[in-house]
């Protein structure tokens, strides 16, 4: 099988490496081009970018990879089959139709749920149990394509959007082999047309999105926390700063806490970090960061910072 390979960010890695390990040909990998990334704006590659050329694969990084003149690129490799995941691109229809058999995509989440960039976020942050990855075939509207294969992946209780994407990707990869097996091997594909009535959204994240509502559960505080890891991160305001709430565990309350404000630091416990009264519940804050500072867990946080019982976060 004759493959052109679309993707870019880490959770496309593990499935261009399946495939590379695979008996599958990949002629092409298409990504974003560099960008400049971090404080010092270093311009960086993809990680498909730095994976492909270790093994010695053209890389193919336009701007716009519907371009008439992307589509003649393609058209001249010949490919069975386009593989996408996590790319960052809608392509369009002329691009899609190019393929011998047909283009594929690998999604995070179980379609039709968690359409969109962000579906890994948004199942933490909303307090699912199980997610999945799944294999459709591409249409130029965003994840509404006919479903090929799916797999279901658990949620964790302590899972954060790294570790879960993560296991999504070795999943997904797994899954997608086993995919392009299939159509390669010239069986027959079940094509599953998704539920519009079971359709939910993921849109992309924004950097308001981390900001926290006191008010909000402890359990609801705790899913964001973990789900919004390592972008934007959940964060409140000290002294005037952005302060991200990195790591966090639900607490108890003490018996006598009926009038605390939510945001109210309520107890700090040594080797353990701050209690903060939330809507519903407590939750107790571990590790945080300070704009322009390093991750430090509360402990070294408190010994260059005045927080005290009593003290109520905005």
């Amino acid at each position: 099988m004759n493959i052109i390979f679309f993707g870019t960010s880490e959770f496309a890695v593990e499935s261009l490496r399946a495939i590379l390990q695979s008996a599958h040909k990949i002629s092409l990998v298409v990504t974003q081009p560099d960008r400049k990334k971090g404080r010092r704006l270093i311009l960086s590659a993809p990680p498909v970018k730095a994976l492909a050329e270790t093994h010695g694969i053209r890389v193919y990084q336009p701007e716009d990879a519907s371009s008439p003149q992307a589509a003649e690129f393609f058209k001249g490799i010949g490919a069975d089959l386009f593989v996408v995941v996590a790319f960052g691109q809608i392509l369009k229809k002329e691009v899609i139709s190019i393929p011998k058999i047909c283009s594929i995509n690998l999604h995070g989440s179980m379609l039709p749920k968690y359409r969109g960039a962000a579906p890994t976020n948004w199942a933490i942050i909303n307090g699912d149990k199980l997610t999945g990855a799944t294999i459709i075939k591409l249409n130029e509207k965003m994840d509404e394509g006919d479903i090929l294969a799916a797999r279901e992946v658990p949620i964790d209780d302590e899972d954060t959007n790294i570790t879960l994407s993560q296991r999504l990707a070795d999943t997904g990869a797994r899954l997608l082999v086993e995919t392009i097996d299939s159509i390669a091997g010239g069986g027959r594909i079940n094509f599953i047309k998704q539920d519009p009535a079971r359709v939910t959204s993921a849109p992309k994240l924004k950097k308001e999105d981390g900001l926290i509502n006191w008010g909000d559960s402890a359990a609801a505080i705790h899913d964001r926390v973990r789900g919004l890891l390592p972008w934007p991160g959940a964060y409140t305001h000290f002294g005037g700063k952005v302060l991200k709430i990195l790591r966090t565990e639900i607490a108890g309350l003490p018996r006598r806490s009926p009038d605390i404000l939510p945001g109210t630091v309520i107890d700090i416990v040594k080797n353990k970090g701050m209690v903060i009264r939330t809507g519903s519940g407590a939750i107790l804050v571990t590790h945080v960061q300070l704009e322009s500072g390093k991750e430090l867990d509360v402990d070294a946080f408190l010994r260059g910072h005045r927080i005290e019982k009593g003290y109520k976060f905005q």
